[in-house]
C-alpha cells in the first residue's frame, strides 16, 4: 500500500490545475462541446485502467470532473499525484 503524502508534499506536488479537497485531489477540465468532454474522459479511463489506479469522474455538459484519491491508504498518495500528471498530459 503507498504511503499518504503529507500535507506539505500535497501542497508542493500536486500538478497545475489541481486543487485539494479534503482526500482528494479535483481539477475540472473544460471543453466547447459533449462530445469532447466525453472522449477525454474516456482517454482518461483508458490511462486508469493501465495504471490500475481509477478515478471519479464526473461527466457534465461542457466540463469533465476529475478526482484522485487512494482509498486503501485513506488519503492522497504519490499514485494519485502520477495520475494527475498522466492526465494533464492528455489534455
Amino acid at each position: 500500500m503507498a504511503d499518504l503524502l503529507s500535507d506539505d508534499e500535497i501542497r508542493n506536488r500536486t500538478p497545475d490545475g489541481w486543487e485539494r479537497e479534503g482526500d482528494e485531489i479535483v481539477r475540472t477540465f473544460e471543453f466547447d462541446d459533449y462530445l469532447r468532454g466525453v472522449a477525454f474522459a474516456a482517454e482518461v479511463a483508458e490511462i486508469s485502467e493501465e495504471e490500475f489506479h481509477h478515478p471519479e469522474i464526473r461527466i457534465g455538459y461542457e466540463e469533465v470532473e476529475i478526482r484522485f484519491t487512494s482509498h486503501e491508504a485513506g488519503g492522497i498518495t504519490d499514485d494519485d499525484v502520477h495520475m494527475a500528471e498522466l492526465v494533464n498530459d492528455v489534455r
